[in-house]
């Protein structure tokens, strides 16, 4: 399988990433105000959409994301690591005293582009289904820690958005793929780009 070229970080950047986001959470969540980080430059100054996901003790303690690429990576995952922290609707706000063990995973993602279910590979692809002005997205990583299958993963992507579980096969229903280089402060991995695309 091969990688789109455009897609891949540098070690550096990928450690200037965790270290902003970081930066981002411990001075929001100690003095309840944004954080005053340096301007990125280079790389992380280009506009792409990521996810940040928080782990405390193993378990998720907040994941927030902008699939659509507004801003520069370095101020989306700014943005998302906050929110994460903060605002995710499923948590209470985390605490200063929670970030000793908080681990940040952070997910860049690649640009969206139609998909048929018989073409999505688990654990390469994340999957948006959407119809009218519904969503729902889930990030390449999830069907491998749940252990889904494809029709799993449509099902669960249409609850995320509010519809039915089988709305994937509906004609009206669109199905977007993408991928994502995923890194944390822990460890690194990264999920592949399929051959020919």
């Amino acid at each position: 399988m091969h990688q789109r070229s455009d897609l891949l970080l540098s070690e550096e950047d990928r450690r200037a990433l965790l270290a902003r986001a970081r930066q981002a959470i411990l001075e929001t969540v100690s003095s309840s105000s944004f954080p005053n980080l340096l301007r990125a430059a280079g790389r992380l100054a280009e506009p792409q959409g990521a996810f940040v996901t928080l782990r405390r003790n193993g378990k998720v303690r907040g994941c927030i994301g902008q699939p659509d690429a507004a801003h520069g990576l370095a101020e989306t995952v700014v943005q998302c690591a906050i929110t994460a922290a903060l605002r995710d609707p499923r948590f209470r706000p985390l605490r200063a005293e929670e970030t000793d063990e908080l681990e940040i995973e952070i997910s860049v993602l690649s640009e969206l582009y139609p998909i048929r279910p018989e073409e999505i590979e688990l654990g390469i692809h994340g999957i948006v289904v959407t119809w009218g002005g519904r969503r729902g997205l889930l990030l390449p990583q999830v069907a491998g820690e749940r252990n889904w299958s494809v029709t799993q993963l449509l099902e669960a992507a249409c609850r995320k958005a509010d519809l039915e579980a089988g709305a994937w096969r509906e004609p009206e229903t669109k199905l977007f793929a993408f991928t994502a280089e995923v890194f944390s402060d822990v460890g690194a991995f990264t999920i592949e780009q399929p051959t020919g695309r």
